[in-house]
């Protein structure tokens, strides 16, 4: 692999064999040798990527320094750092006498040593001092995915984000048996800030906010989520529509046991109850059902004997079919797959859900799960996974019984304040007439963002004690300002709603829509617009649980068959976990 560079040359990468993927990013790693190599200091160097902690794959860059020259680490990374994204500065350095070698003279991968805690590391590292700051930095290694963490680590700039910061809540609940508001975080960033004013909460004894969820009792009623209950009720309004399908793929290089993968997909769906259940009407009520067991099978579409340029055609009038295909809540199950051979060394896994038992954190979910059972069927060994403790249907009892009362009446009250007097549309200048009736036709345009470019605004975002969504929404919002002259601002956007660890393993429903108002009166500038979002943001955080659907119906907006209530744009970063997949024999 080569790439041109500005003044027409030609640059050696390496070889294309030598391409990973680490936490979503496709990496060079000949790109980044390149880079080492031209450091004054660097004799040699090799980067491989490391996985000696299952699931946390990193980077790790082994270095031999010239003779008679003492190499930091520091500096070694500073160099790197302006050369490359953040996502390619290996996260381990290990420096060596020299590179060990195969019989044939090159480097030998496999005996490359695992890094230890790197002195540069030790050099910043001050140790908790407390019982609370011990048990933080425990909880934001496990969070964070970092090996050592000290009291004066700043969450942000070790990689955290709102997402993440939930989770560090989440954990922070169920370890100290505190209620920590999630801004609290942002306020004191790091274990020495953040340890005092948990240890107040503690000394002040307050209740947690929400009881813990529990398994229901046997033969307890099973009302549906409040979530599900408006997917229901649209699909009564619409049936037979695809518009909540979740279509995702997998292209299976290699020879797949197909036994251990339908296997595999056949315990995924015994694990989690929401991919065996129903929806039908009672007396013109939803209720659910919950099959104790199905006869559910992987669809095989064998293409092998028709030629590649018709297989190709085949292959993606299936991708559609499947994507596009309703389903029945009430009588089929809601979750099919579909693996189509194109060859003996090529197949696609295709898998659809209903957005009523899943959502998109939900597919990371169901990619590890599929990975761990998969990679141990496939070796006759039992599923190496625990049992669930709660399922989605616990979770919607829950809901229906915490969210009453004054706990209601709280979030709502909050929302009522907040969108009081809103303006009703966005009006965004269009080629042609808007249609008396909307009709979702449309058109999506891909750009990217430079990697320049989104290192400064990641910098921005950490200088302003901003996360990057809330850095890009405020771009956002500003050019929406542009467009419409409105300086009163409705965007939606989604949120996984994932706040508590009981949940984090489930496949469900559980995502919500938060409405984010920004006010850009008095013409602002972007650093004066970036604090008045972050408040925003955070309080609409903290008042996450209140539904969607509950919130449309309390604040009874105007209603036109031309656009959707309260706002007309959306937001979305795609922050939620996505674990690279291993199978056992396959390139993924």
């Amino acid at each position: 692999m080569a790439r041109y560079l500005p003044d027409g040359n030609i640059e050696y990468l390496g070889r294309i064999d030598n391409q990973v993927k680490i936490r979503g990013f496709r990496i060079e790693l000949g790109e980044i040798e390149t880079a080492l190599s031209q450091h004054p200091h660097v004799q040699a160097s090799c980067v491989i990527a490391r996985e000696d902690t299952p699931g946390d794959k990193r980077l790790v860059a082994y270095i031999v320094p010239q003779p008679q020259v003492t190499l930091t680490i520091s500096e070694l990374r500073s160099d790197l750092k302006e050369k490359l994204p953040d996502y390619m500065v290996p996260s381990a350095v290990v420096i060596l006498e020299s590179l060990p070698l195969t019989p044939n003279g090159k480097v030998n991968r496999r005996a490359l040593p695992a890094p230890e805690l790197s002195n540069e590391l030790l050099e910043k590292y001050v140790a908790p001092r407390t019982p609370i700051e011990e048990m933080l930095a425990l909880l934001w290694t496990q969070v964070l995915k970092v090996e050592l963490v000290g009291r004066h680590d700043n969450f942000f700039e070790l990689g955290g984000h709102s997402l993440l910061a939930t989770q560090l809540i989440s954990r922070v609940r169920n370890s100290l048996k505190v209620e920590l508001p999630l801004r609290s975080l942002f306020a004191a960033p790091t274990i020495a800030e953040l340890a005092p004013n948990i240890q107040r909460l503690q000394q002040q004894d307050l209740e947690l906010a929400a009881p813990p969820i529990l398994r229901r009792t046997e033969n307890a009623e099973l009302p549906l989520s409040y979530a599900q209950q408006r997917l229901w009720f649209l699909d009564q309004f619409e049936p037979n529509s695809a518009s909540y399908n979740i279509p995702f793929g997998l292209r299976l290089v290699g020879s797949v046991n197909v036994d251990a993968l339908q296997q595999s997909l056949i315990e995924i769906i015994h694990r989690h109850e929401a991919l065996r259940t129903n929806f039908i009407t009672v007396d013109g009520q939803a209720a659910q059902i919950i099959q104790q067991e199905t006869n559910w099978t992987l669809s095989v579409v064998d293409l092998q004997h028709l030629p590649v340029t018709e297989q190709e055609i085949a292959a993606q009038k299936l991708v559609k079919q499947q994507a596009f295909e309703p389903f029945d809540l009430a009588s089929e199950a809601l979750i099919r797959a579909t693996l189509i051979v194109l060859s003996q060394t090529e197949q696609w896994l295709l898998v659809c859900m209903h957005h009523i038992v899943s959502d998109g954190w939900s597919i990371g979910v169901f990619v590890q799960e599929l990975q761990a059972i998969y990679n141990a069927y496939s070796q006759s060994e039992p599923s190496p996974l625990l049992p669930l403790p709660i399922q989605y249907a616990d979770f919607a009892l829950w809901q229906r019984q915490w969210l009453v009362g004054e706990v209601l009446n709280s979030q709502l009250s909050y929302w009522q304040e907040q969108l009081a007097n809103v303006p009703t549309f966005l009006p965004l200048p269009t080629d042609r007439p808007r249609p008396v009736v909307q009709t979702f036709n449309g058109a999506n345009m891909e750009f990217s963002l430079s990697v320049e470019l989104t290192q400064k605004l990641v910098k921005l975002s950490h200088k302003q004690g901003c996360t990057l969504f809330m850095t890009l929404l405020a771009a956002y919002n500003t050019l929406l300002y542009r467009y419409t002259g409105q300086t009163d601002i409705l965007v939606g956007t989604p949120i996984a709603n994932r706040d508590r660890t009981e949940i984090e393993g489930l496949i469900g429903f559980f995502v919500n829509t938060l409405v984010m108002r920004t006010d850009l009166s008095e013409n602002p500038s972007f650093n004066e617009l970036l604090p008045r979002l972050r408040e925003m943001a955070l309080s609409a955080y903290a008042h996450q649980d209140l539904p969607f659907e509950m919130l449309v119906e309390a604040l009874q907006p105007e209603r036109d068959l031309s656009y959707t209530p309260l706002f007309q744009v959306m937001f979305v970063l795609n922050n939620a976990p996505k674990p690279e997949i291993e199978l056992t024999g396959l390139t993924v």
